[in-house]
């Protein structure tokens, strides 16, 4: 059976633009929230196949998108090559930081696969219970993402434990990216191998850098990681989401070889149809809060992203992920709307 989603990736047009959302299985959906009240720990709960499973069809269930993305966290990574990880309610991810070459020392590929072969039981089993029409997403963090995780040993507003380490010491921090470029790229072959059909790659903290760090830090990292998946499977498409990168943009694209790229809301629609669109798949760009506040003004602006990419391969999508307040009734609003849009 044909899958929209997985046809506009690769370029194709249809009538219906396809359409998933970023943190689409999450605390907004009261279903989602009385499965995590039960797991005390949000680690624990990534690795039950089970559970995780259930809670990434939840969204499909409800509202029937053309994309299913893998229930787990970007954080896995760090987790599988031996840092410790852990999660605190109020304070979110905590780890024990990794400031230096010595500590780096204690990270490796070794038993990687086996402490996170659950997440690749979800997909095989996410992959016999989807309908076959819906596209089976995998993900992971970009390496300059997760290595401000583990140098900061939490998420952090200007990333000065990571960049200070990475200007004093660029031999030491490459050999940092390096060891998470091999994880994360072996990490994204497995979930393929398992069944995913097409993965994205998260840079949050993508925006603000230099030009010259941007080159060094996240393109040429998630170059290399495009560069191992073609290798091995050419055909399976990747996405880059270099968040708040601006026009820095165009360089990813020109320069780390993905098939498609999620837009921030930050991205002005004209820059990114003329710029970005016209290279190839584009994803994105609502507001979050604006599905918070629902009602016309979310549908008024839904249309204005849906007329701006009408005239090529577009993917609708958010900014960012859904946030926890969100109405599950304003989600069920704005899907209804962009199934009944046509070009």
């Amino acid at each position: 059976m044909s899958k929209l989603l997985l046809n506009t990736l690769n370029g194709k047009l249809s009538d219906r633009v396809p359409f998933w959302f970023m943190r689409q299985a999450g605390r907004y959906l009261p279903e989602y929230r009385k499965i995590r009240a039960s797991v005390p720990d949000f680690l624990s709960f990534c690795y039950n196949p089970e559970l995780a499973t259930e809670v990434t069809l939840q969204p499909i269930r409800r509202y029937g998108m053309d994309g299913a993305i893998l229930f787990a966290d970007i954080l896995i990574v760090p987790d599988g090559l031996g840092q410790k990880v852990w999660f605190e309610v109020g304070h979110g991810p905590r780890l024990t930081p990794v400031t230096n070459t010595t500590e780096l020392d204690h990270l490796s590929m070794d038993g990687f696969h086996s402490k996170v072969g659950n997440i690749y039981e979800t997909i095989r089993r996410l992959k016999v219970t989807l309908p076959q029409e819906v596209t089976l997403l995998g993900f992971a963090g970009a390496p300059w993402t997760i290595a401000t995780y583990m140098v900061e040993g939490a998420g952090s507003k200007d990333h000065g434990a990571a960049k200070s380490w990475g200007y004093s010491d660029p031999i030491g921090f490459k050999a940092l990216l390096d060891l998470i470029v091999e994880a994360t790229a072996e990490y994204l072959i497995a979930q393929i191998e398992a069944g995913v059909d097409a993965v994205q790659i998260f840079d949050s903290w993508a925006g603000g850098l230099s030009e010259t760090t941007f080159n060094t830090w996240v393109i040429e990292p998630t170059r290399e990681i495009v560069n191992r998946i073609k290798a091995k499977y050419p055909n399976t498409p990747i996405i880059g989401f270099p968040r708040l990168a601006g026009p820095l943009y165009e360089q990813f694209i020109a320069k780390t070889g993905v098939q498609a790229v999620s837009i921030d809301t930050a991205m002005p629609l004209e820059y990114a149809r003329t710029h970005i669109q016209n290279k190839l798949c584009i994803q994105g760009n609502m507001d979050p809060r604006l599905v918070v506040t629902g009602g016309a003004e979310m549908l008024k602006e839904a249309d204005r992203i849906l007329n701006a990419f009408k005239n090529g391969p577009h993917v609708f999508n958010l900014g960012h992920g859904f946030v926890p307040e969100t109405p599950p009734e304003n989600v069920e609003a704005l899907v209804n709307h962009i199934k009944a849009y046509r070009r």
